[in-house]
């Protein structure tokens, strides 16, 4: 039974691409700032996901003067640029109109589809005049009210990642958004995530308590939980990638390299090929065996 007594949503249109139960998993290529301010790194990330057959690659898109807090704005961060304050590193990785123009240009050539989280609602306003698909809600941010109204109010379809969020929160948060373009994700936001912690059967859980769609972002190092969540029901994988995780930066260690991510890509394409219909049947390639093996019958 749903929390909120609506009909149950079972796919949602992201561009071209419906997501939803039984629908081929949607993979998103989390780039994030692991581009860390390079434009070409940001390439080579693209080219990455798409040649393991993703589905979508994601950034993040922040205005530091706003969302970066008071507290930590003048404080000494060491960098690969030198010392620096914490909103200076911040507005040096940060990309702006010229590199997502760019982004965006790449991404129509490869036949990718690119969005981003916003993390303030001017970033919304920015993101929109890209006219990305749609819009991804970090987990951090799930309780910025005055955000999810910004992200509600521009009509497009919405990823919400859940990690660090009771249900509480939870709540409020789906109630100032349209279930009919919501889609949930199981998240856990430790980097790296321990096994322990990923509470994989939560994609079910939410599932029937908000009766929209959902998936997983995952944190953890090694791929197998993460293909184990595609059993489990979820809609959406996404996880963070780089091309090295000795690079510098906060995201590297909890992401995935090349080799890795085309391994995932192909392990949840032949899990979806697995899953069958449900309708127990007698294979052709059966047949033979069977005259071979059964005594009776």
């Amino acid at each position: 039974m749903t929390l909120i007594n609506q009909p149950r949503i079972d796919t949602v249109e992201v561009g071209s691409i419906s997501v939803g139960a039984g629908l081929p998993v949607f993979i998103i290529a989390e780039i994030g700032i692991n581009h860390n301010g390079d434009i070409e790194i940001a390439r080579q990330l693209i080219d990455v996901a798409r040649a393991a057959g993703c589905d979508a690659v994601k950034f993040q898109k922040r205005t530091p003067r706003v969302c970066v807090p008071p507290e930590l704005a003048s404080l000494p961060r060491e960098t690969p640029w030198g010392t620096m304050t914490y909103l200076e590193y911040k507005e040096r990785i940060e990309f702006g109109v010229e590199e997502f123009t760019a982004i965006d240009q790449y991404c129509n050539d490869a036949g990718i589809i690119w969005f981003a989280s916003p993390w303030d609602v001017p970033s919304v306003e920015f993101l929109e005049s890209f006219n990305t698909p749609i819009f991804k809600v970090a987990s951090a941010c799930l309780t910025d009210d005055d955000l999810l109204r910004a992200i509600q109010a521009t009509g497009r379809p919405v990823i919400m990642s859940t990690g660090m969020s009771t249900l509480e929160e939870i709540d409020h948060a789906v109630s100032l958004l349209d279930r009919e373009r919501l889609i949930l994700g199981q998240a856990t936001s430790t980097y790296p995530c321990k096994p322990e912690e990923l509470n994989l059967r939560a994609i079910q859980s939410l599932r029937e308590r908000y009766g929209v769609p959902v998936g997983y972002s995952g944190h953890e190092t090694g791929l197998q939980t993460t293909v184990a969540s595609v059993a489990l029901g979820a809609v959406f994988v996404e996880r963070h990638i780089t091309l090295d995780r000795s690079m510098w930066g906060t995201d590297h260690a909890a992401s995935v390299e090349p080799q890795g991510l085309s391994r995932l890509v192909r392990d949840i394409r032949t899990i979806e090929k697995a899953f069958g219909d449900g309708n127990k049947r007698l294979y052709d390639s059966e047949v033979s065996i069977k005259k071979k093996l059964r005594r009776v019958g």
